[in-house]
């Protein structure tokens, strides 16, 4: 079993780009999508005739944030966000209930520039915290998306000169996914691979992606209980369509 998750900087843009296609060509039983940018009906629109089911949690304000989820089979039910209307606008959250676990996507707010909304963005890591135990109470979670942080310096290309400045380097945003691997969560890509730099995200400026001057911000976290029967963990940075590459695991 495949999953894939991929914050693809706009589904309407990625399709333009050969969306379709990849995702025929990895053939995940599952992927997840982070920042679609797109109504739902746009997203359903855009993705028409993929052999899916499809769900989407666009965002009141058009053309931001977004996510979705498409799977091959149809999960037993579909929670949209958290619950919490502070955090209820943006389209963030989609948990997916299956027979043995949840799947939950996830794009975490950016504290943005100057660290404008890192208060906010704490507050966030606290109540998404509860929202996922809660889940795991009843089975099994696989947390997947852009969590909008580097956790450690292998992470980060430059960790030292980023670090407590740049928004998804600071420590109270590490502090937040020390909490999840606390919880009970292993990141899938560090149990197979603890030593390997491998980056999920690149700035469009100075050819970073070229100079592989990235980030690895985009995660698939499993519950404990889960991460015995992984197989694999991948970092698909080859794939281009976005300034983010997909990341998977394979049970």
């Amino acid at each position: 079993m495949k999953l894939i998750s991929w914050n693809v900087n706009g589904i309407r843009a990625a399709a333009g780009k050969g969306f379709l296609e990849k995702v025929q060509e990895l053939d995940p039983d599952i992927m997840c999508l982070q920042e679609t940018k797109a109504q739902d009906d746009q997203v359903r629109e855009t993705l028409f005739g993929i052999d899916y089911h499809l769900y989407s949690n666009s965002a009141v304000k058009k053309g931001y944030s977004g996510t979705a989820i498409l799977s091959k089979t149809e999960p037993k039910q579909v929670i949209y966000d958290m619950g919490i209307d502070e955090h209820d606008h943006e389209g963030r959250v989609i948990a997916a209930e299956f027979d043995d676990f949840w799947v939950v996507t996830v794009y975490t707010p950016n504290s943005q520039n100057e660290l404008a909304r890192l208060d906010y963005r704490v507050q966030w890591d606290r109540d998404f915290l509860n929202f996922v135990s809660e889940l795991q109470k009843e089975k099994p979670a696989i947390v997947c998306g852009d969590l909008n942080v580097a956790h450690k310096p292998l992470d980060i290309k430059n960790d030292k000169s980023n670090y407590d400045k740049s928004p998804g380097y600071t420590q109270k945003e590490i502090d937040g996914m020390d909490a999840l691997i606390k919880a009970g969560f292993v990141d899938s890509f560090r149990q197979f691979y603890p030593d390997q730099e491998k980056f999920s995200w690149w700035s469009f400026r100075a050819n970073a992606r070229a100079r592989n001057i990235g980030w690895r911000i985009d995660y698939f976290l499993v519950s404990q209980a889960l991460a015995p029967k992984l197989a694999d963990a991948f970092i698909l940075d080859d794939v281009e369509g976005s300034d983010h590459c997909p990341v998977g695991i394979v049970f």
